[in-house]
């Protein structure tokens, strides 16, 4: 079969071709071969090509679905679901976006009463601007409130503002061009410390004086305007003259009584940071510390193109997108300074034990300690101040992502304490332990002696807090299960957090005591649960089922309370279908793991499976919660109509299953990860009786990477494949994702050579299908346009490329979804459907 490459406005219709067609076309790889195949089907078929109805076969099985409905306007079909719930600081009133039956041009802001009851009503542009900021929960030590809790500072369009809630009053601060942020109580509830642009600033609430706390500058100071030709003049001078002297002297009794004048009104010293960006500035609580990070453009970070083709302009436009993977990271540093002592000083991030370890792969290549050269970057992040300004502590990731410290900072002099250290050979990540820099989950107790934070220490994320006096670390949640997003109640007694406890594949909300122990499940319905922070005693949740979408639930805070249904999202047309609930199993992998999935059973098998490969790596399918592969669960209800047996998989290194399942795939993508893909193969062969030549691969980004991982390394487990959006060498990606995992190529070549699908492209044997939108710039189209080069290089025959102009690495219209998983089906269908030449070889 001739190499197929198409673009997504070539039609692929064959009354179409034959009306546009030339004997020249007919010459073309483009046309040639893909003109006779359509027009041998067209004969078959009495004349034509149905793309949006599933092909007939010989048991003549059908679908209520098509590409097209499915594939169509969510909004408008499925059922706009509610999302972005959160709460007004009252506790009487809930916020999220909706757009019910897709009647408004997009999501709208409702609002709905738990007291009233009434049904949810659309926020009016009017109200929306005039209502306060939604609860975001009690922030120990961060002063969004007051230390009554009763008033909240915020910012809204660059300004500043005050909210009252017990008088549910709202009153403007600051009505200005510049833009103010990240304000805060003074501990005494008198002023708002905020920030504009590098500096901060104080504003009384009593007599609106504002005061300028810092004078922070970029650059490196005034140069000196002295050469030694004019000092040694001016000392010359001086010692020949006496009036010279004295007139010295009169200049030097003047600097001085201003620097007295500047100390007694409190003017802030200045200071010179450099050519860097300047971030994180704040100052204690005392007023005392300024702190801030500087942060320096890494020397070799050159960014990466790509071309959009269908502009307004009618020109190509050039896109800068991210450099890729083993730039070197930009000098950070964190300062201190001493508003008391007039003086800046940066921290010494080194100072922390196992600042200078060599990693563990590194260590395999015979790298010796030194620290000129394997001194590792540091970052910063913080420091978290208790309210009362008494205690610090800093949150520092090595850039390598091995190692998180947690360490208390003596803010006088530097000094760094550590309360808690996870070191990791892969990498440290985990829910709440953000895995891409940040701080992740940490903040402090009501004592302000101890701080909470998430560690996966024991392979599980779980719940600790840490005496920062003491170092006494106390572990509050334990076993094989992860939290995440933990919130203290007002008076800090109870914690409010999203557990996998139940069930690896469904989200409940639980309740604990803040020192542990015991905890309540407060949700019932088996499924997944999200729950915004309440101000109150009352909860309300977006619950989801696996074919269900979201929709809000309010309920007491009680285990045995009664959840009551808010929203109600799909439409009577998406209802209409009876969805398909996927059994969730498990098969047994190579290597002895029980490998959890998703199957979905046809009534009638056609003897042939497909399996879906979701992406992001990190990140979980199969739950029993509404996919963000929606479209793709629907897809997959069509195809078991038509007789497939479809299964996706938590392969490892995806989410949900602790740190050695997320680890698993370290310095081998495409090692254990396809591993579970080629024994879910053998699974299909063994419990159904599926020919693996009668299987189907696919999925997008990093399942397209999978794709054709399987398609070029283990053909025998597969009969054909769809790799989308699919990154095809990971030295091409960006650096913050992968890193973590395969390291630089510079310090891990193996990694990236054995990880990359590009270096065993001579190992295709089946039809493989390669859709990518051209304005992609996460998987640029660059990297399927390289690998394209290398399969003609290698003579092979069977593949397709497909580009679409339009669309970015998440596609967005329902047209080019349309086309793509038009082709997806027409390849299934010819690869190991009732199509393929494998059709007659149909499991009992």
């Amino acid at each position: 079969m001739s190499t197929r490459i198409f673009s997504a406005a070539v039609s692929l219709d064959a009354r179409n071709l034959v009306s546009t067609a030339t004997p020249t076309d007919l010459s073309t790889p483009l046309l040639g071969m893909r003109f006779l195949a359509l027009l041998c089907t067209l004969a078959l078929l009495g004349g034509t090509i149905t793309h949006a109805q599933p092909a007939a076969d010989a048991n003549a099985r059908t679908s209520e679905l098509s590409v097209e409905q499915i594939m169509q306007d969510p909004e408008r079909w499925v059922g706009d679901w509610p999302e972005n719930l959160r709460w007004h600081d009252n506790g009487r009133i809930v916020y999220f976006d909706w757009n019910p039956g897709g009647e408004f041009p997009s999501d709208s802001l409702f609002s709905y009463n738990v007291e009233t009851g009434e049904r949810p009503a659309k926020v009016s542009p009017e109200a929306r601007r005039a209502a306060p900021p939604t609860f975001s929960g009690w922030h120990h030590g961060e002063h969004v409130y007051d230390l009554d809790q009763q008033r909240k500072v915020y910012t809204r369009d660059g300004d500043l503002y005050l909210y009252d809630r017990s008088a549910d009053r709202i009153t403007r601060l600051t009505d200005t061009p510049d833009t103010e942020s990240s304000p805060r109580f003074s501990p005494d509830g008198r002023r708002v410390v905020y920030r504009r642009a590098n500096e901060l600033f104080s504003l009384s609430l009593t007599t609106g004086l504002t005061r300028q706390l810092t004078d922070l500058r970029s650059g490196r100071g005034p140069a000196p305007d002295t050469t030694a030709q004019d000092a040694f003049l001016y000392e010359q001078q001086t010692a020949l003259f006496e009036t010279l002297r004295e007139e010295h002297e009169k200049q030097e009794k003047a600097k001085a009584a201003r620097e007295r004048e500047r100390a007694a009104d409190n003017d802030p010293p200045t200071y010179y940071y450099g050519d860097g960006s300047l971030r994180q500035l704040q100052i204690d609580p005392s007023e005392r510390f300024v702190s801030f990070t500087v942060q320096e453009e890494s020397p070799d970070a050159e960014e990466t193109l790509l071309a959009d083709y269908v502009t307004l302009s009618g020109f190509a436009e050039a896109i800068e997108a991210r450099p890729k993977v083993g730039i070197q990271p930009g000098a950070f540093a964190l300062y201190v300074q001493d508003v008391q002592r007039d003086t800046t000083y940066e921290v010494d991030l080194h100072q922390l034990p196992g600042a200078y370890d060599i990693p563990a792969y590194q260590q395999e290549q015979g790298v010796e300690m030194d620290s000129s050269e394997a001194k590792r970057s540091l970052y910063a992040y913080g420091p978290y101040w208790n309210s009362e300004g008494s205690n610090a502590v800093l949150v520092v990731r090595a850039d390598d992502n091995k190692d998180r410290w947690i360490a208390r900072l003596d803010a006088a002099t530097g000094d760094l304490t550590v309360l808690d250290r996870q070191q990791d050979d892969a990498w440290v990540g985990g829910p709440g332990i953000s895995a891409y820099g940040g701080p992740g989950t940490i903040g402090w107790m009501p004592d302000g002696e101890t701080v909470y934070f998430q560690s996966e220490a024991t392979g599980w994320s779980h719940l600790y807090t840490v005496d920062v006096s003491s170092g006494e670390i106390t572990q509050l949640t334990t076993g094989e299960f992860e939290v995440s997003d933990p919130r203290l109640s007002e008076d800090g007694s109870t914690w409010t957090f999203q557990s996998t406890e139940e069930s690896a594949h469904e989200l409940h909300v639980y309740e604990m005591d803040a020192d542990g122990g015991d905890r309540t499940r407060l949700t019932d319905r088996s499924g997944q649960h999200f729950t915004p922070p309440s101000p109150t005693g009352t909860l309300a949740t977006l619950y989801e089922y696996s074919n269900r979408p979201p929709d809000i639930y309010v309920q007491d805070r009680s285990e045995t309370a009664e959840a009551e249904r808010v929203t109600s999202s799909p439409t009577d047309e998406w209802l209409a279908y009876d969805w398909r609930d996927p059994k969730i199993i498990t098969f047994e992998a190579s290597d002895g793991v029980d490998v959890p999935a998703h199957l979905y059973r046809p009534d009638d098998s056609n003897g042939a499976a497909v399996m879906f490969v979701h992406g992001a790596g990190y990140t979980q399918n199969v739950i029993k919660g509404w996919p963000y592969y929606f479209r793709e669960m629907m897809f997959h209800n069509m195809l078991a109509d038509l007789g497939y047996t479809v299964i996706d998989i938590d392969y490892r290194g995806s989410a949900g299953y602790g740190r050695d399942w997320r680890t698993a795939i370290y310095r081998h993508m495409g090692g254990r990860d396809l591993g579970d893909y080629v024994d879910g193969s053998a699974y299909l062969q063994d419990e159904f009786g599926i020919n693996p030549e009668r299987t189907f691969i696919y999925g997008g980004s990093y399942g397209g990477f999978m794709t054709l991982m399987g398609l070029f390394t283990a053909p025998e487990s597969f009969g054909g494949g769809a790799a989308l959006r699919s990154v095809t060498d990971w030295a091409h990606y960006n650096d913050i994702y992968t890193s973590n995992i395969l390291n630089t190529p510079a310090t891990d070549s193996i990694a990236y050579a054995r990880s990359s699908p590009i270096y065993f492209a001579e190992g295709l044997e089946d039809p493989l299908l390669m859709p990518h939108g051209l304005v992609d710039a996460n998987v640029q189209p660059q990297d399927i346009f390289r690998l394209s080069q290398r399969l003609i290089e290698l003579g092979k025959e069977d593949w397709e490329l497909a580009m679409y102009p339009v669309e970015p690495h998440s596609f967005e219209k329902p047209s080019s979804w349309t086309d793509e998983y038009r082709r997806i089906f027409e390849l299934i269908q010819e690869s190991v459907g009732p199509m393929s030449e494998h059709a007659d070889s149909s499991a009992p």
